[in-house]
């Protein structure tokens, strides 16, 4: 399985490609706010990828942005959790907070709820539902990779911000102790910005998540 992760963006959202290397299909998971798009692209046709899927764990600009152009380019359809349509819906109010051009409004596909799961070949690739960064915010558990896409629910030694529209700090930290901490503490957590980390790790030393 191939796997790159490619900062995008104006605020580095770490977008994540899976390739089946057997099939050539591909997932992409938070591809970005559409600035740098060519370079998500030209990943694709070098590594001879079709899109068979975009996921977007929460409807941030900066992971949502890019969706509408890649699902043009591609023909993929986008799955989100619906509890993050409002935030899609006001995009170009968040493009003015950043100050950067405003997208395309999201369309939205396929509602991505907790226990659904989307596969590549054979392997699996479980939504995991983790309300508090956003309402709609949702992780991808991969187990047969060991790897769990986590957005911005959690970070190396922090957590996801909740003071934005739909952010609840009791939520997120609910959600992390009871759908990500009690995952293998072996598993490789690769964050929607920043340095990846692991399960483990976070249990012992995150700040954010001691008694």
């Amino acid at each position: 399985m191939l796997h790159e992760i490619l900062p995008s963006g104006m605020l580095q959202c770490n977008c994540s490609v899976f390739g089946d290397e057997t099939t050539r299909e591909a997932i992409v998971i938070d591809p970005g706010d559409g600035t740098d798009l060519q370079r998500l692209l030209a990943y694709l046709k070098l590594q001879g990828l079709a899109v068979k899927a975009i996921f977007i764990t929460h409807a941030h600009i900066d992971h949502i942005g890019a969706a509408n152009k890649l699902k043009a380019l591609t023909g993929a359809p986008v799955y989100m959790n619906p509890s993050d349509q409002e935030l899609a819906d006001h995009i170009a109010i968040q493009a003015q907070w950043l100050g950067m051009p405003e997208p395309d409004r999201p369309e939205i596909d396929t509602p991505a709820l907790d226990g659904d799961t989307l596969t590549l070949n054979e392997t699996p690739f479980h939504i995991l539902h983790t309300p508090g960064h956003t309402q709609g915010s949702a992780c991808v558990y991969a187990p047969t990779l060991n790897l769990l896409i986590a957005g911005d629910t959690l970070f190396r030694d922090s957590v996801g911000r909740t003071d934005l529209p739909g952010g609840n700090p009791r939520q997120i930290l609910a959600s992390i102790h009871t759908r990500l901490l009690t995952l293998p503490a072996d598993t490789r957590v690769i964050c929607g910005h920043g340095p990846a980390t692991t399960i483990g790790r976070e249990k012992e030393r995150n700040p954010f998540l001691q008694d």
